[in-house]
């Protein structure tokens, strides 16, 4: 597919949407709508056989949600992503971590968005305050077994997708 043409619909503090003209590869041409996001990235926090969680509402679903801290940077800059990781831990949960281990790479929405982001895992933990931005002040915090973790993404109680994901990642890493 390529792009023939390109115009930006939308623009906010986080994200931006933009409708593209497209040909197809037997000539004939379309629209695609994308959201372009920042690279995002993604903790887990781990302490042996504990997960640390965070909760919060999420407007678009209308409900709280149980995730693994992340999140991007403000107005949307593109920060380091290790930098990033360290930054979200310390703001939403408080943790500071001795070793900050990269997992990988995740596309979040391919057929929707240009966001990506990295998974990585926090170890060697000490805690301290969180450093909360306005709209996380609801935000919750709780350790988990493994055990516990399963259980709740079986049973729907976890249903974010990076969150999921990236438990798959860590497990695929042996860890």
């Amino acid at each position: 597919m390529e792009r023939i043409s390109s115009r930006e619909v939308y623009r906010n503090n986080w994200l931006t949407v933009r409708e593209d003209g497209i040909r197809r590869p037997d000539g004939s041409t379309g629209i695609y709508g994308v959201v372009d996001k920042p690279e995002f990235a993604l903790v887990i926090p781990l302490d042996g056989d504990r997960l640390h969680l965070v909760e919060q509402f999420r407007y678009p679903l209308g409900e709280r949600s149980w995730e693994f801290v992340q999140g991007t940077a403000p107005d949307r800059a593109e920060l380091d992503p290790a930098e990033l990781a360290v930054r979200e831990l310390r703001e939403e949960t408080g943790l500071e971590a001795g070793s900050m281990t990269e997992l990988g790479r995740l596309s979040l929405a391919p057929g929707l968005t240009s966001q990506r982001g990295r998974i990585y895992l926090a170890t060697e933990l000490r805690e301290g305050p969180p450093q909360r931005e306005h709209e996380e002040q609801d935000m919750r915090t709780e350790w988990f077994t493994r055990e516990k973790f399963e259980q709740m993404v079986l049973g729907g109680e976890i249903t974010d997708t990076p969150t999921i994901a990236a438990y798959g990642l860590l497990q695929l890493r042996g860890h």
